[in-house]
């Protein structure tokens, strides 16, 4: 069946997003995609295990790990979704998750006792070759240069 010439011309063979709309998924930002993807499945998968199997062990550091995995999970979709209200939403995200990262990271330093297990943001993410602090960091960083690029 033909195209109408809306359709036709709402397709866009670059990949780049239409017009008034900010992707966030492309270039560099298919690197964040993956890595938060990978994350997102990571971190779930830990703490559904260690919720199932070791919930009395340390509920504490396992439910720390699935917010963390509720974290990444959003910041993904957002980033797929693309658009200015998604690239806010990840913003706020990105910024809640640099706080985790830090705030849990001290309390395990300060506080051993209170996680006898590690949680991805233990430490400052050390068991994660300190990916959960790069992270957030590049995507704020990621996040502020797609906004520019779509005001320009």
């Amino acid at each position: 069946m033909p195209e109408t010439t809306a359709s036709a011309a709402a397709k866009d063979t670059t990949g780049a997003a239409p017009a008034g709309k900010v992707s966030l998924g492309t270039g560099p930002g298919r690197l964040l995609v993956t890595l938060y993807g990978i994350f997102t499945v990571a971190a779930a998968s830990r703490s559904i295990y260690q919720l199932i199997a070791q919930f009395d062990r340390a509920p504490l550091a396992y439910g720390l790990s699935a917010v963390s995995a509720v974290v990444y999970g959003f910041i993904t979709f957002s980033l797929v979704r693309g658009g200015e209200g998604a690239r806010r939403a990840a913003i706020v995200c990105c910024g809640l998750e640099l706080l985790g990262v830090f705030g849990i990271g001290t309390w395990t330093l300060v506080d051993r006792a209170a996680f006898p297990d590690a949680t991805v943001w233990s430490d400052y993410g050390m068991g994660y070759l300190f990916i959960p602090v790069i992270l957030p960091v590049t995507g704020l960083i990621w996040l502020r240069r797609a906004r520019a690029k779509a005001a320009a």
